[in-house]
């Protein structure tokens, strides 16, 4: 339980979360362009879509926290 405390808690420490917003800035770019940008071009983003789109950039975010966390945990 202490390791998911901290994990939570590095989610929102400054320094590691200037490098993960980083990372999931270029890896969530290139995630959505891949996966949303047909339809983001045609016009078709629909509500869920766009929920979609947004779990793409949260995602490599928190990998970038878990790896530095683990990382550090060392």
């Amino acid at each position: 339980m202490d390791a998911v405390n901290g994990y939570l808690k590095a989610l929102v420490t400054p320094h590691l979360a200037s490098r993960a917003l980083r990372v999931a800035g270029v890896i969530g770019t290139l995630l959505f362009a891949i996966n949303h940008g047909p339809a983001l071009r045609s016009g078709t983003m629909t509500p869920s879509r766009w929920i979609s789109a947004g779990l793409t950039y949260l995602v490599p975010y928190a990998v970038s926290i878990h790896g530095q966390f683990v990382g550090r945990s060392d």
